[in-house]
């Protein structure tokens, strides 16, 4: 049987307007690992023009907060223990974990000083793995679209011991060339995943399109009900239609949704959408 991916992206971050973000320390654990995903996804990391690692928290009462500086992790106990409960326990169905972040001072970072195991950015996210048992980190590209420190940038994870992921909504054209180059020569896709935005910006794609260009399946992303765009928002009925359509025109790689912090916001069910999941891509 195909494994099919069920996602669920977490934890708002800047890199996206009009939602505030939920704290990690906040959001309803229970729920999001007993609800049939199987993959996360932490939106709320930046890099900064040193190379050090920060966590926006993003919810009135919580703080910023740096997680990894001069090749160690900082970020401290509670936090690490929250992330990491995500694929632990005997209830928990998650068995992947990914961080996500824009190409913020990627292109200059990866000039200067590069992507070598010496430099801070190398062991910063090295450190990070371990203390929150990370598999993968995502690129959430919206604006910036270059092409060698991305892959560079890739690579450079992938010595790590992380998979690459990416989150497009336009450029085909700049997505098809991240992903033969990172890919190119190697025995194992180090990017092994693409999560289609199929909402706001990206509203209008076509996963069977994307697919046949890309050259591998993808995980479309619908939105869930929310109040900051409710004419993007998708209930768990309409998302599995949604989801049923594109999976008979084009097998897909999964599906998911953009995010936890609508689904508790707006008092939906998190079941009631893994539900949808479970029953597209069994």
């Amino acid at each position: 049987m195909e494994l099919h991916t069920s996602i669920l992206i977490l934890f708002h971050t800047l890199l996206i307007s009009h939602v505030s973000g939920t704290d990690v320390l906040k959001s309803d654990t229970v729920s999001l690992t007993t609800s049939g995903f199987n993959s996360l996804i932490i939106f709320n990391i930046g890099i900064l023009a040193n190379g050090d690692i920060m966590y926006y928290s993003n919810t009135a009462g919580s703080k910023d907060t740096l997680v990894a500086s001069n090749g160690s992790y900082i970020g401290g106990s509670p936090l690490s223990d929250k992330v990491r409960s995500f694929k632990s326990g005997n209830n928990t169905g998650i068995d992947r974990v990914e961080i996500s972040m824009n190409s913020q001072h990627v292109k200059d970072l990866m000039s200067s000083p590069g992507p070598g195991n010496s430099t801070t950015l190398y062991q910063n996210f090295e450190a990070l793995k371990m203390a929150w048992n990370l598999d993968a980190v995502n690129n959430d590209d919206e604006s910036i679209y270059d092409v060698d420190s991305t892959v560079a940038f890739a690579r450079m994870l992938g010595g790590i011991g992380y998979k690459y992921t990416i989150a497009p909504y336009t450029n085909t054209a700049f997505w098809v060339s991240v992903k033969t180059k990172i890919n190119s020569g190697l025995d194992s896709p180090l990017l092994d995943r693409v999560y289609l935005q199929c909402y706001d910006g990206g509203a209008g794609n076509d996963p069977k399109s994307w697919q046949s260009s890309l050259g591998m399946k993808v995980v479309p992303l619908v939105w869930v009900t929310n109040d900051s765009k409710p004419s993007q928002g998708t209930t768990a009925a309409q998302a599995k239609s949604r989801f049923a359509g594109w999976n008979k025109g084009a097998a897909l790689a999964g599906g998911g949704y953009w995010n936890d912090y609508d689904i508790e916001r707006m008092k939906s069910s998190y079941a009631a959408y893994g539900d949808v999941l479970m029953n597209v891509f069994p």
